[in-house]
């Protein structure tokens, strides 16, 4: 089984690349953010890798840490979640971010999910609660700490709202980051609609 792999970027797709190690290329599927991060075709890299087994057929899954790497294999051992699904949740929640849905059981933040409806993600907090040991993942970093109890209704209802308005499933993310946890819900959308107009 293989867990990590170093080498050269020799390629890369829409959702694949393709890492050269001693002469032998490896294809791993990885996510856009992975992409992103993994630089320019030719750069060394190290990725975190799980080796995906199904009846006829083998796929590696790549990953830019051991957090996102566990919490895939969390997310793809809870029921009905496929690898694809796990690197779209992934895709729109980082491990950081993920933690605080959990903790705050923010069912909305789960449907920015393409593909995920309120039944799943509802039924995906209590699995995931139950699968992620978060102090181990170390999944408690970024903006978890400014999160209070009782803050998911209102967070909840600023991302309907942006959602609501048309903004896409980034643009949400990027509004509500480290948004404040206090306050009515109007005066949060209001200084997540100012960030947004900050940022285009």
């Amino acid at each position: 089984m293989i867990g990590t792999l170093r080498g050269t970027l020799l390629d890369r797709g829409d959702d694949e690349i393709i890492v050269e190690v001693g002469g032998i290329g490896y294809r791993l599927v990885v996510s856009p953010g992975t992409q992103i991060s993994l630089g320019e075709v030719g750069a060394e890299v190290f990725v975190h890798v799980h080796h995906h087994y199904r009846d006829d057929d083998q796929t590696l899954y790549g990953f830019m840490s051991r957090d996102e790497r566990a919490c895939f294999e969390a997310l793809i051992s809870a029921h009905g979640v496929g690898p694809a699904l796990g690197l779209a949740i992934l895709s729109v929640h980082d491990p950081a971010a993920l933690a605080g849905v959990l903790a705050t059981e923010d069912v909305a933040a789960l449907c920015l999910v393409p593909g995920v409806g309120k039944k799943t993600a509802a039924r995906l907090l209590v699995e995931l609660k139950e699968k992620l040991d978060l102090p181990t993942v170390d999944l408690t970093r970024g903006e978890l700490s400014s999160i209070e109890p009782g803050s998911a209704s209102e967070l909840a209802d600023v991302r309907e709202a942006l959602a609501g308005l048309g903004y896409s499933a980034d643009e949400i993310q990027t509004a509500m980051k480290g948004l404040p946890s206090e306050g009515d819900a109007a005066l949060l959308l209001k200084a997540a609609l100012q960030r947004l107009a900050v940022a285009s």
